[in-house]
């Protein structure tokens, strides 16, 4: 007789084309964060047909659904984030985006096919399973404000005890997964520094006072704090993305716009950069005779994943792929994720989903007009995520 998880895994191989299907429509369909309307209604037509009660809000895309076996049992969820990047694509395959100017050069169409393919498979076989399984389908992962925050204020973690996510990641074959216990993704913070000067004629710099120059100083002295001011055994990266001054070659510049981003994975170091970064850039203007402006904002805090959960997807990882294609990543990356908003609030795991294929081009990073994913990955990830939400279900301590 097979066992609940050997029926789900049967179910996810006879779904899997049809979910590779899926995959490849929304990658033809991308949507920006905040503007996923063809994505959330493709996953709600389908979640609706496999009998899910679905939450769904007036203020974005974002949907909740609930497979409820037991009210007064557990309740496990699942994430998927569905939005796409601005980024014209450049892959050539045949399935390649039909919105110029827009595509998934972040796999998360790849989230939310296998998202939609465990919940299939789980609805399927309803009827066994030990409690109830919720599917947090969310937008804006892109954005800045990063859209976590908004369906955990919408309910997405009410009743839940534990929740998984995944991303797919060119940087390990097809067939492996990356996992990481701790601190796993850095903390995600934005700002910009508006510098004002006073404007005067290119050969009369005496008379002005140039905020370029003032600029190019806070620009020195910001790339010294990370080299001096904090302990090298914790982490940080203070990056200027933009810079927009100046009208023409020969005016003294009065005003300039920077823009950055601040990543680290030690809240006390987190807490700390702004207060540095302002006493610098204060410093340069007092000595220069400019003034300025210094907009800070606090994004989404360091990934944490909680050992308890990792054990869980390695130990399920282990029996679907084996042992020796489960990589620890030892150490953490310095990009972002807002499922970090959810690991504050309940215990859970992230995990990276192995989506390279030199054969089909699929070991471009993410963020890049070639990116693309390699289809067969899907298979796993949807294993894995069911099995592992299956056994978080059946666990006393979660």
């Amino acid at each position: 007789m097979q066992t609940l998880k050997e029926k789900l895994f049967a179910t996810i191989d006879e779904i899997n084309e049809r979910i590779i299907e899926i995959r490849h429509d929304l990658h033809k369909h991308p949507e920006l964060s905040g503007q996923e309307e063809h994505t959330k209604y493709l996953a709600k037509g389908i979640l609706e047909a496999h009998g899910y009660k679905i939450k769904e809000s007036e203020e974005h895309y974002g949907l909740i659904a609930d497979l409820i076996v037991d009210k007064s049992a557990k309740t496990v969820a699942i994430r998927a984030d569905m939005d796409a990047l601005p980024i014209q694509e450049k892959t050539g395959k045949p399935y390649a985006s039909k919105v110029d100017g827009i595509m998934h050069a972040c796999g998360h169409d790849s989230h939310t096919a296998i998202a939609l393919g465990a919940a299939i498979a789980m609805a399927t076989h309803k009827d066994e399973l030990p409690g109830n399984i919720r599917f947090i389908f969310q937008p804006s992962e892109e954005s800045k404000e990063g859209g976590s925050v908004e369906m955990i204020e919408d309910g997405a973690l009410e009743g839940v005890s534990a929740i998984f996510g995944l991303h797919a990641y060119p940087y390990l074959p097809s067939g492996q997964i990356g996992y990481k216990y701790g601190v796993m993704l850095a903390s995600a913070d934005i700002f910009s520094i508006e510098v004002f000067g006073k404007a005067a004629h290119g050969a009369r710099p005496h008379e002005g006072v140039d905020a370029i120059l003032v600029t190019s100083m806070i620009v020195n002295s910001l790339n010294h704090i990370v080299s001096r001011r904090i302990d090298p055994l914790h982490p940080a990266v203070i990056s200027l993305g933009t810079i927009e001054g100046g009208t023409a070659a020969n005016i003294i510049c009065d005003h300039v716009l920077l823009k950055g981003t601040v990543r680290t994975i030690n809240e006390g170091v987190r807490k700390n950069i702004p207060i540095m970064m302002e006493s610098s850039i204060e410093g340069v203007c007092n000595s220069m005779g400019a003034t300025y402006n210094f907009d800070y904002v606090f994004g989404q805090p360091e990934l944490i994943n909680h050992n308890s959960m990792v054990d869980i997807i390695t130990g399920e990882a282990k029996k679907i792929i084996g042992e020796e294609n489960c990589v620890d990543l030892v150490d953490p990356v310095m990009g972002g994720e807002d499922f970090s908003e959810y690991l504050q609030i309940v215990p859970g795991a992230f995990f990276r989903l192995g989506t390279g294929n030199e054969a089909k081009q699929t070991t471009v990073p993410q963020h890049n007009s070639r990116f693309d994913v390699d289809d067969d990955a899907l298979q796993i990830g949807m294993k894995i995520m069911s099995a592992s939400a299956l056994e978080a279900l059946t666990k006393k301590d979660t």
